[in-house]
């Protein structure tokens, strides 16, 4: 049968490798990946010439905050920045939506408020809290993908940190079942003590900001969780460390998985592209938890990630009103920690990969196949024969300044403002139709809701 669509281009990712090739797309599936010239005749192509074609990228960790926040964030405005930035489907914390996502019916209500407006897919994380440890078979039975937790207050009263006890409990109730509890790894009582030291110093400096998140807060807590995986009840379970930032964690972390833990890692673009030595006081779009650290702390990261100790980059997308940003007073410790970016992930990856020598196909593996693996997406992120034909068209060589106009997120505020990034995307293309070009969008939002398989 004649395909519905190729798209063809001379830089093709598929395989692990990058050449000149034509996806065949059929019913919204990729049929086919065929040579660049092996086109049926009257068949409609989309050539993308000397542009990359690449798999949608899957972004695993994005709080949209909708319903009940929705003046932060919302289904609307994030799919759009997500199609705008190449990203196809995309999975929501369970967190900053009021109500949280810890019940089946908090996940249907959740699930009623996307209905409709989405431009990309969308799944849901189901929230781990103390005392619902009842709720999380059901929760995947409704279609939750998996969980998250917090081991340090999450910022909002709702939903609750869980202790030792708590996540022991989540941990053997989802062991077996194959589905991920995604873990913020911070410990309070290292925390605690740090901000009882440094009472009295300026909250407008960064530099105390760092202090008052240490790394033993995130190296303790990974400690924990590596030794509850490798624990008899539990160590069927899946675990992940989100938005990991302390680079001394990753020999906790390579040791775990020696000794068999099924524990997996992910960091984000800015604990990759920034420092904590560039950071202006005052400057709270920088804002995040755990924080941005050293220069040498972020090479650390890089090494781990190209070394595959690091399985993945999300953007941990958290955003909320300019005014909870205390932009004018610049008072870290009164800021909302949260940065958005959730339209710029590939560009802000790909232009600190190409400075190291980073090859394209690289790039892949921790924005589209790893994050949709860790979900369980088995139709996502990667462009072979029955995937969804989800593709990002992007010229890697043109460059753009991240300005307001182009920021598609509700608001506007973000640490990149005025940075020039490399990777410009041309095309994002849903089960192979169109939904955005060149800063145009389609007229409707045919996004859909991807639950849990099996």
């Amino acid at each position: 049968m004649t395909p519905d669509l190729i798209v063809r281009g001379l830089r093709v990712v598929t395989g692990g490798a990058v050449r000149p090739a034509s996806v065949h797309i059929q019913g919204g599936t990729i049929v086919d990946v065929a040579g660049h010239d092996e086109v049926p005749e009257g068949c409609p192509v989309v050539d993308a010439q000397g542009a990359v074609v690449m798999p949608g990228l899957v972004d695993a960790h994005v709080h949209i905050n909708e319903p009940g926040r929705t003046e932060w964030e919302g289904f609307e405005t994030a799919t759009r920045a997500a199609a705008a930035g190449g990203v196809t489907s995309l999975v929501d914390m369970p967190l900053n939506s009021i109500p949280p996502t810890t019940t089946v019916a908090h996940l249907e209500e959740k699930a009623r408020a996307a209905e409709g407006r989405c431009f990309v897919d969308v799944g849901f994380w189901g929230g781990a809290v103390p005392g619902n440890a009842a709720e999380l078979v059901p929760l995947l039975e409704a279609g939750a993908l998996g969980f998250k937790c917090f081991m340090v207050d999450s910022g909002v009263a709702e939903f609750g940190h869980v202790a030792e006890p708590d996540l022991r409990a989540a941990l053997e109730v989802l062991a077996g079942t194959g589905a991920p509890l995604l873990v913020h790894a911070e410990l309070p009582g290292p925390i605690d003590a740090a901000r009882a030291a440094l009472a009295g110093l300026d909250p407008r400096t960064y530099a105390a900001y760092l202090r008052s998140r240490p790394r033993e807060a995130e190296d303790q807590a990974i400690a924990l969780l590596a030794s509850l995986c490798q624990a008899p009840s539990t160590r069927r379970a899946r675990a992940h460390v989100v938005h990991l930032s302390s680079a001394t964690a990753l020999g906790i972390l390579r040791q775990a998985r020696d000794g068999g833990a099924a524990l997996s890692a992910e960091t984000t673009p800015h604990y990759l592209h920034f420092a904590a030595e560039e950071i202006p006081d005052g400057a709270t779009p920088f804002k995040c938890a755990p924080p941005i650290r050293e220069r040498e702390n972020r090479e650390e990261l890089w090494a781990a990630l190209q070394g595959g100790l690091i399985d993945l980059v999300v953007s941990d997308h958290s955003p909320c009103t300019p005014e909870l940003k205390r932009l004018e007073a610049g008072d870290f410790d009164a800021a909302w920690g949260g940065i958005s970016s959730l339209q710029l992930g590939l560009s802000i990856v790909w232009t600190d990969a190409r400075r190291r020598g980073i090859p394209i196909e690289r790039l892949a593996g921790w924005l589209c196949r790893g994050p949709a693996r860790l979900a369980g997406l088995h139709r996502k992120g990667e462009i072979q024969r029955g995937f969804d034909a989800d593709l990002v068209i992007w010229d890697p060589e043109a460059t753009f300044r991240v300005e307001p106009p182009l920021i598609q997120h509700r608001h506007k505020v973000t640490p990149y403002a005025g940075e020039t990034l490399h990777g410009v995307v041309q095309a994002t293309y849903l089960r192979g139709e169109k939904v955005h070009e060149r800063g145009g969008f389609a007229t409707e939002a045919r996004g859909r809701w991807l639950k849990r398989e099996g």
